[in-house]
């Protein structure tokens, strides 16, 4: 891997935004006790996000069993799960008043069914608290469990999201204990279990892959029925983390979201700081639009 690039390239530098809004939001994820991947991943777009009174929540405590080399989030033994966090999970979500929820975890490899169930349960409870919103799950790999998969697709959601991350190639390297064809056939066995429900994936660049790479990975997707899309530039959380190999422009993040819309995608956001969760309401959307979707 080459070293880091010493100086962000201009498009990468925006302000965060903050106001009163902002702050309301935290003040009301920290009342009910309820953990953001939007503060425990530190994404980019956490202003902008949290000033319109939306986040991402994350399920299962702020530790993972996995130790991927480009995530922020701690890497040490999880505590056991907490029975009422779907509750207070839909509780936050409702005095949100958000029209689309997404949840998403830290990996549990020390759960029998890597936390599907606990995926259901919040689900239900969010459904029951929000009837009129819709909700988008990300999940890990469930260690391949198709039962678990299953679970989480059949639970009443409306989009299946599991993050590929990066081309198979350097899976060893960016996703230790995570395993490609794995990923792929979570995304295919979602879209099986529940046919009804659209299956999303996203991709980080900027960490050593090809064009070929990604085009492949795209062309993959869309064979086992994938038809939403995210691509984001990696950036690099801290100095332990996986280093930047380099920055890829804006305008060839417009090229790979053309080629994406080409090779089937419904909709795709590709952009520096696009990140999974990022306007996902958006995607949903734009299956009842006439035309594939690619924002700017």
């Amino acid at each position: 891997m080459a070293s880091q690039p010493h100086r962000l390239p201009d498009w990468l530098r925006v302000k965060v935004r903050k106001g009163e809004q902002g702050a309301g939001t935290r003040a009301l994820l920290a009342r009910h006790r309820v953990s953001t991947v939007c503060s425990n991943a530190r994404c980019p777009n956490i202003g902008e996000c949290y000033a319109t009174g939306t986040a991402t929540f994350l399920l299962m405590g702020e530790r993972c069993t996995r130790g991927c080399r480009f995530c922020a989030v701690e890497s040490a033994l999880p505590a056991p799960l907490d029975p009422d966090e779907p509750a207070r999970v839909a509780a936050a979500a409702a005095e949100l008043a958000v029209s689309h929820v997404v949840l998403t975890s830290v990996t549990r490899d020390d759960i029998p069914d890597g936390g599907a169930a606990h995926f259901a349960k919040t689900v239900r409870k969010v459904r029951e608290a929000l009837p009129g919103a819709t909700v988008e799950v990300l999940v890990p790999d469930f260690r391949g469990d198709m039962a678990a998969v299953e679970a989480v697709a059949r639970a009443g959601i409306d989009v299946f999201n599991h993050n590929l991350e990066t081309v198979p190639s350097l899976y060893s390297v960016v996703r230790p204990g995570a395993d490609y064809r794995r990923s792929l056939g979570v995304l295919e066995h979602a879209r099986e279990a529940a046919p009804e429900v659209p299956t999303k994936s996203g991709l980080m660049v900027g960490i050593g892959e090809t064009v070929d790479e990604l085009f492949a990975v795209m062309d993959d997707l869309v064979s086992v029925g994938c038809r939403f899309l995210t691509l984001g530039q990696y950036l690099r959380p801290s100095p332990r983390h996986l280093s930047v190999e380099r920055y890829v422009t804006p305008e060839e993040f417009e090229e790979l979201g053309s080629a994406a819309l080409r090779k089937g995608f419904r909709f795709v956001a590709s952009a520096p700081f696009v990140r999974s969760s990022y306007r996902a309401h958006e995607a949903l959307l734009s299956c009842g639009s006439g035309e594939p979707t690619c924002p700017r």
